[in-house]
């Protein structure tokens, strides 16, 4: 893969890591290698010839001269093909299955990133790495021991897709562009999430000033907040597990400012250093997004008036988040 282009590595040949890949290879700007298991554990299928990442990576390939893209993507299970890479996103894990605890997939999940997360660190040492993995605050923790890196070049994927999900309901909800609603998601990738309704805006007007102007009720703005933090339980209850096209380019947006040194402000999950009251936690806050990952983050506590309530919530969250977080240490995986 000598083509000069830049390179990102997905870890996860599954639905979200497969739209990564494809939305990746669209742009352009970089070649992709999808890896996952030789012999695919974590589907059934009639067939166990080669991989899940192998398929998907000919897929990708042969739809190209379609759409227009010459990035080309390699399927494989074997590390050292990812050796290089600008970019490492981390989509490997297990979903919750029946008489399975909260405790076991947090168990089954650490041990699935941490190994992960290992082995692509060492080929990739100077990679920006982009955590998808759930849960994703606590999983963030464990990629960012595992691979020992900066803090600044671990991060993860969660705010980017939760703000998505809100200024999509704002949006259809007020009948405007979904390029005019601005808007942040802060907090744990969870039903404890913070949607930001004081800063949220459309076409630059306070989303409040819609309400009075009566394009919204203020009962659909608070199910619009709802939905937004239900956002994945929704989803998993319509389609029967979690979803993939919009965490897939949510992901591929954040390798896209890191590739292009963009200098995007996202909501991303990174560590804390007394921003909003937390140490030592991953949260998601509004980060400057670029060439060396998180390279700075912004403290609307201190930039912005929020409200009690959004103060109120973004205390519960972290506590949520801390919670999650203290039972991987119970566990002995962190």
């Amino acid at each position: 893969m000598a083509s000069g282009k830049k390179k990102v590595s997905v870890i996860g040949a599954g639905n979200v890591g497969a739209t990564v890949a494809f939305h990746v290879a669209q742009q352009g700007y970089a070649d992709v290698v999808v890896l996952d298991l030789p012999d695919d554990l974590t589907l059934e299928r009639p067939r166990k010839t080669g991989s899940m990442a192998q398929g998907k990576a000919l897929d990708l390939n042969q739809v190209s001269p379609i759409v227009g893209y010459d990035g080309r993507v390699t399927g494989t299970s074997d590390y050292a093909h990812t050796a290089n890479s600008d970019v490492v996103v981390i989509t490997s894990g297990r979903p919750r299955t029946p008489g399975m605890s909260r405790e076991d997939l947090l168990a089954v999940n650490a041990d699935i990133v941490e190994s992960v997360a290992k082995q692509a660190a060492a080929h990739s040492p100077e990679a920006v790495y982009i955590v998808v993995s759930n849960p994703l605050d606590a999983m963030c923790h464990v990629a960012l021991k595992a691979t020992g890196l900066p803090s600044a070049r671990v991060i993860g994927q969660a705010g980017v897709l939760d703000s998505t999900r809100y200024r999509n309901y704002i949006a259809a909800a007020v009948g405007v562009s979904v390029e005019d609603v601005q808007a942040y998601v802060l907090g744990g990738h969870g039903d404890q999430m913070v949607p930001v309704r004081s800063l949220t805006t459309v076409g630059g007007i306070p989303v409040q000033k819609w309400v009075e102007l009566g394009k919204l009720t203020g009962e659909q703005l608070q199910k619009i907040e709802d939905d937004t933090r239900q956002g994945g339980g929704i989803l998993t209850g319509l389609i029967g597990t979690s979803a993939w096209y919009a965490p897939g380019v949510a992901t591929a947006e954040m390798v896209e400012a890191v590739l292009l040194d963009r200098k995007r402000i996202l909501a991303c999950t990174v560590l804390l250093d007394g921003q909003y009251g937390v140490n030592g936690l991953y949260f998601g806050v509004p980060t400057l997004l670029g060439a060396g990952g998180a390279e700075a983050v912004y403290d609307l506590m201190k930039l912005a008036p929020l409200t009690e309530a959004e103060l109120a919530g973004i205390k519960e969250s972290a506590l949520k988040v801390q919670g999650t977080v203290d039972s991987l240490k119970a566990l002995g995986k962190l």
